[in-house]
């Protein structure tokens, strides 16, 4: 009798986003220390900290705002803040087409809205996906009026911005940026240039985000009830580094680390 065949190895789980040892410095000044981070596919990650610990510097690498001192980002698997070059595919950094077909993958809403003024709202979400990703006006415009649904502003569609409150503003600004079929959304402070009254309905909407879509969503914010509600994972962040990580529920409950403690303490 022939031997039972072995079990197919399984493929290695590649992690949407990995930083490799990266440091961020401007002049002297170190903002991110020799960081590894790695953010599983799907995975809802949320990093907390003192301003200037490091947070946004992770937002602005992966949105190539800013490039990396030492260290490599990869995304899927692939060099993003690099690229091979030569016969034996040795890693350089990266250039500008690189960068740029890269970052199609992934999609951020700021704190700011930066929304064109004289345009609609339905002109504001569509512009992107026609000049960009190259999709008709039909098709982007289909996908605009469910996206504006999805943050409860289909009925606004042919307003303008200035028009609108700011947590409208903020909401006009998630459908623009999920208009791009992001696989990794990027999530900066998002209420905190709005009105404390504001802050919730930007918030319900991207609870639902979260819910209703398996994108992976990394995030910076303050809003702990928000942390706690979307985030698989939270990472506490200080002076460049991880000083904790953990389920969110655990760290926000009963976090190990003095400084975890205190920042949450000074944030509740």
């Amino acid at each position: 009798m022939a031997p039972a065949a072995s079990p197919a190895t399984a493929a290695p789980v590649v992690p949407a986003v990995r930083f490799e040892r990266v440091t961020k410095r401007y002049g002297d000044h170190t903002v991110l220390d020799g960081l590894d981070l790695e953010v599983g596919r799907g995975e809802r990650v949320t990093l907390i900290g003192p301003s200037g610990s490091g947070k946004t510097t992770i937002l602005r690498l992966l949105m190539t705002l800013e490039r990396v001192t030492e260290g490599l980002i990869l995304v899927d698997g692939e060099p993003f803040s690099h690229m091979p070059r030569g016969a034996d595919g040795k890693l350089v950094p990266a250039d500008e087409r690189h960068l740029a077909a890269r970052r199609r993958r992934i999609g951020m809403v700021f704190q700011q809205f930066n929304l064109f003024p004289h345009m609609s709202v339905l002109e504001n979400v569509v512009e992107a996906p026609v000049h960009v990703l190259g999709e008709s006006r039909e098709e982007a415009d289909h996908r605009a009026r469910g996206l504006l649904d999805l943050v409860g502003l289909g009925d606004r569609a042919d307003a303008r911005p200035t028009r609108l409150s700011g947590g409208q503003q903020q909401r006009v600004a998630i459908a623009r940026a999920l208009a791009m079929r992001p696989e990794i959304l990027l999530l900066d402070e998002v209420t905190s240039a709005l009105d404390p009254e504001l802050v919730a309905e930007v918030l319900d909407v991207l609870r639902d985000v979260a819910r209703s879509t398996d994108i992976t969503l990394l995030c910076v914010t303050h809003e702990m009830g928000f942390a706690r509600d979307v985030s698989d994972r939270i990472l506490m962040f200080d002076r460049g580094r991880v000083v904790e990580s953990g389920p969110a529920d655990e760290l926000l409950e009963s976090p190990a680390h003095d400084r975890t403690r205190a920042f949450l303490g000074s944030v509740r």
